[in-house]
């Protein structure tokens, strides 16, 4: 058997989550649960698709994600079944959630799931919680044994639904990217800049930033920061701009909620320019 992690934007307030673990206990009692996250935001499928992103190549091969943002059940999209080529599982909706995993990491196949054949028994006139009656089923019976992948139809990778990902990028000495996530309970910013590109614009740890952040066309925030080791570098209600454990850079308030303090949100629309300050 391998590992079975759930994710969804279900929460946890009443008997959702439980159902999944419920019916995938019933395909096999000895099966290892353990859940990635439930506090997705509503419909919030790029969220959804980030979250596997940060957290699939921090578990063990073969172990099987089951992620369900879902705001078109019952609609015409497929569920599906893919394959990474860092060898994990991913069963969820094919809506986009495995647009991160596609970019970052790969996608090696893709199966698609018969909602009619392959879902919980007497669940058919059920459709509105396919979480329950596909997904965790279906996770549940790939997890209690791989070779379930094999039997599943095949589709082309390419035809997955996927989200347009753009690369941060250089340009006219400053470096445009994009705030993908929050740090939730912390309000910090995650952004797609990775370290090394900081680097090629020889911006070291101690520098003074300039940064500068759209929603779209309209300019939201726009102020100077240290680039530091940690929060700790600079006072209590400073700001800060530090390196995430992504090793992407990340913008704080010290022992404070940027997002909340500044209104700033996260995904495609949302983009941050960060030059170096000469002092």
């Amino acid at each position: 058997m391998n590992l079975l992690v759930f994710q969804s934007d279900f929460g946890l307030a009443d008997g959702a989550v439980s159902a999944m673990h419920g019916v995938s206990y019933m395909v096999n009692p000895n099966l290892k649960i353990e859940d990635l996250t439930h506090e997705i935001k509503p419909y919030n499928i790029f969220e959804a698709s980030y979250r596997l992103l940060q957290t699939v190549k921090y578990w063990p091969e073969n172990t099987v994600f089951v992620s369900v943002v879902d705001p078109g059940v019952g609609s015409d999209r497929k569920s599906i079944i893919v394959k990474t080529k860092s060898n994990h599982y991913l069963v969820t909706p094919d809506n986009g959630s495995i647009s991160h995993i596609a970019k970052f990491i790969g996608i090696e196949s893709a199966k698609s799931i018969d909602e009619v054949n392959n879902r919980l028994p007497f669940s058919e006139n059920s459709h509105t919680f396919h979480g329950r009656d596909i997904y965790a089923y279906n996770g549940a019976k790939l997890a209690n044994d791989i070779s379930y992948y094999d039997k599943l139809k095949d589709i082309d990778v390419n035809e997955l639904v996927k989200y347009q990902i753009k690369d941060p990028k250089i340009e006219n000495g400053q470096i445009e990217g994009s705030i993908d996530i929050l740090d939730i309970r912390f309000g910090s910013l995650w952004t797609n800049i990775p370290l090394k590109m900081l680097e090629e614009m020889n911006i070291k740890q101690g520098d003074k930033l300039k940064v500068t952040i759209y929603n779209e066309k309209i300019k939201k925030y726009e102020n100077e920061m240290i680039f530091g080791h940690s929060f700790a570098d600079v006072g209590l209600g400073e700001t800060v701009a530090y390196i995430n454990s992504l090793i992407n850079l990340g913008i704080a308030i010290n022992q404070a909620n940027f997002s909340e303090t500044y209104q700033i949100g996260t995904g495609l629309g949302w983009k941050i320019f960060i030059r170096k300050v000469d002092l």
